[in-house]
């Protein structure tokens, strides 16, 4: 079994058009975007869609995709936890109608990436299955119903998310225990590290550059530093999301908060009998500690969730290497939620999410205009890095649209804590949830643990 590496998903399909060169001069530019993730390449496409003449170049530390935008889950998905709902109850002026945009141009992102690769003809393994949230005891299928009740209080309609009974649950998907679920269509699976390669392909189609192996060591109004050439600018446009710990002065801006991930071999047709999944929804758990999955398009389990979450410092992980710990701990989730399958396993790693201090996305344009800072997508940015580059691209070019007024567009959160307040408080709120897992596990009923309650004072969520 492969440890790190990047990720399955990178060995799987190896970008075609990389090794692409590295900046080895000094350039002027009328947008540099620092990161080669999904945000910067998306940034960077609608760009030159709304302003061909613009000179847009995009620096990227290793290749385009490997850091979050290669290691994630694979869902192209609207949901946003509702995170522009939280951001509407500290904003004053902001109205229910202004997170509901948000959180429907989240819906409308997946159809229109869906349709930019398939016109382009670009291949990224794509299922519109949409999106399962599993309850496996009392207390979750009661949070689910919470759930239903405030978004549909909220406006959304049940064709755009709907509670589901533990029959028509497993109906879906056949899990162990299963007390009810909660969906939406607005999602697809995908493979990410092709989706992040259809990005570059269609940027670069519109003549964006981009540079690879070309790690940033500075940046700040109208300039980009690299130890072999720099950038001068108009605009900086910074989207290094989790991997902005690495840049000096700003590793307390967001967390990198790790996620680990492990992907099977394939799985036989009788295992699929057995376990239903036909439409290849993207699932997802309501307990307090996470899972994430999807069934990948030729027929393997891939699964995330919890195992190591914080380095020391804000380190962003490297390789993505997993320790025996974290990887016993995804191998008895996915032997836990599969205990009828003989499961073979191809590869474990782990990759970084960009967490800011309020747990919700921001766009930072400078007053001068000459510096934007955008993320925070809190592990729903396959979607949402979409909406906000569609949205930096708005701003930064003049147009009337809902997002360039939106409820994402506002100051950067403040910092997190120093050392070792960062790492006493992950490390905190992990064991918390594993407690409040444990504890409704337990005692039964349908009552939220009363750590679940603390995780979330201390974590500020």
């Amino acid at each position: 079994m492969r440890n790190g590496l990047g990720s399955f998903w990178l060995h799987d399909a190896p970008d075609p058009c990389s090794p692409r060169p590295r900046l080895e001069d000094d350039l002027e530019a009328d947008v540099v975007i620092v990161g080669g993730g999904f945000t910067g390449l998306w940034t960077a496409y609608w760009l030159k869609r709304h302003d061909p003449a613009l000179d847009v170049v995009v620096l990227e530390q290793d290749r385009v995709g490997y850091g979050a935008s290669g290691r994630n889950g694979g869902w192209l998905s609207g949901k946003t936890v509702a995170q522009s709902r939280k951001l509407v109850d500290g904003t004053p002026g902001r109205t229910r109608e202004d997170a509901l945009r948000m959180e429907r141009a989240c819906f409308r992102a997946v159809d229109e990436v869906l349709a930019l690769t398939d016109e382009a003809g670009l291949d990224i393994d794509a299922h519109r299955g949409g999106w399962l949230m599993v309850a496996r005891t009392e207390a979750e299928a009661a949070r689910l119903r919470h759930k239903a009740e405030a978004d549909h209080a909220w406006g959304l309609t049940e064709d755009e998310v709907r509670l589901l009974t533990a029959e028509e649950t497993r109906d879906r998907i056949d899990l162990p225990g299963l007390t009810g679920g909660y969906s939406s269509p607005f999602a697809a699976r995908v493979q990410p590290a092709r989706l992040a390669y259809a990005a570059a392909a269609l940027a670069e189609g519109l003549g964006v550059r981009i540079f690879e192996n070309t790690r940033v060591e500075s940046c700040g109004r109208g300039h980009a530093e690299t130890r072999t050439g720099s950038v001068r600018s108009g605009t900086v446009v910074l989207a290094t999301e989790g991997y902005t710990a690495d840049l000096p002065g700003r590793h307390r801006q967001l967390l990198p908060m790790f996620s680990s991930m492990l992907v099977t071999r394939p799985l036989p047709p009788e295992a699929w009998e057995r376990i239903g999944w036909a439409d290849a929804e993207c699932v997802s758990a309501a307990s307090h500690l996470y899972f994430y999955m999807q069934r990948t398009a030729d027929d393997r389990i891939a699964i995330g969730g919890p195992g190591k979450v914080y380095e020391w410092r804000s380190g962003t992980g490297g390789q993505g290497t997993l320790g025996p710990r974290s990887v016993r701990a995804v191998q008895a989730m996915i032997r836990e939620l599969f205990p009828r399958e003989n499961l073979a396993f191809e590869h474990v790693w782990t990759g970084v999410m960009g967490v800011p201090r309020d747990w919700a996305p921001f766009i930072d344009v400078d007053p001068s205009g000459k510096f934007v800072q955008v993320g925070g997508y809190v592990g729903q940015g396959v979607a949402a890095s979409y909406v906000a580059g569609r949205s930096v691209a708005d701003i930064l070019t003049g147009r009337d649209s809902e997002l360039v007024d939106s409820l994402w567009v506002r100051r950067r959160p403040r910092s997190w804590e120093p050392e070792p307040l960062r790492l006493i408080g992950t490390g905190t709120v992990e064991l918390l949830s594993h407690l409040a897992d444990r504890d409704e596990r337990r005692r039964g009923g349908d009552r939220t643990s009363v750590f679940a309650d603390l995780a979330g004072r201390i974590g500020g969520h």
